[in-house]
């Protein structure tokens, strides 16, 4: 299939971006140039804007060749059920005859901790509360900043089962970093069987990239307490009767 623009199979996309060149007409030349070589032909400059000195933001239109094939698309599906709060705190409670802990974290220089206080905050995100409302769920919230020794101190104070880590910041790749960091500093700390499960999140993580990273699952944006949950009840209580 191709993509949706004005009508069905036009092949018409919008893309945004930005150059590190002053606004001129030799600036909107080079942002139509751009797209050209990314396969947009034609394509018309519909937005341009100065960023500060140096530096254009562009948006472009136009048609694009290329066909999209679903069969070849890779996901990661979610492979649990979805559980209510009442759930939850019923299966924790039935099952692990215990609170459930659960410590979370921005590591590195990570300061934006609107991901890790949307999952945990009583407060949660879009109407649905953080996992500091399930009554059955132990929550320590770290904030940000943390650094990877101080969350490793962190877990095996609050014998946590699993550790939450948002990630905001992408520069560099910093949010793969500071998760590899993060994996191998536990697996350095603490034996397989007294690890606890390690989940990141934030918006540019791949999904697929689990063991590349050295953790157990990734949630990228969307993310609902209600699923980060849900999986916690499944990998730590579910999954671990199955194979017991």
């Amino acid at each position: 299939m191709r993509p949706y623009g004005d009508t069905t199979g036009d092949g018409m996309v919008q893309v945004s971006f930005t150059l590190p060149v002053s606004h001129d007409k030799r600036a909107e030349g080079a942002a139509v140039q751009l797209a050209n070589k990314m396969g947009i032909d034609p394509a018309m400059l519909v937005h341009a804007k100065p960023m500060s000195d140096g530096f254009t933001f562009f948006v472009v239109y136009g048609r694009v060749n290329h066909l999209v094939d679903l069969a070849a698309v890779q996901v990661v599906e979610r492979d649990y059920p979805l559980l209510s709060a009442k759930e939850v705190n019923a299966v924790v409670k039935r099952r692990l005859r215990r609170k459930l802990s659960v410590v979370g974290a921005c590591i590195g220089t990570d300061a934006h901790t609107v991901g890790i206080d949307a999952i945990l905050n009583v407060k949660g995100i879009a109407g649905e509360k953080g996992l500091e409302y399930y009554r059955e769920l132990k929550v320590s919230n770290l904030g940000a900043q943390v650094s990877v020794p101080e969350l490793v101190e962190a877990a095996r104070r609050e014998r946590a089962d699993a550790v939450l880590v948002s990630q905001v910041v992408t520069q560099r790749d910093a949010h793969l970093h500071n998760t590899r960091e993060m994996s191998a500093a536990f697996r350095e700390a603490m034996p397989a069987g007294r690890r606890p499960l390690l989940i990141v999140g934030g918006p540019r993580f791949d999904e697929t990239m689990t063991a590349e990273l050295g953790v157990d699952r990734i949630f990228g944006r969307g993310t609902t307490p209600g699923e980060v949950a849900s999986y916690l009840v499944h990998a730590l209580v579910t999954s671990r009767e199955a194979r017991g």
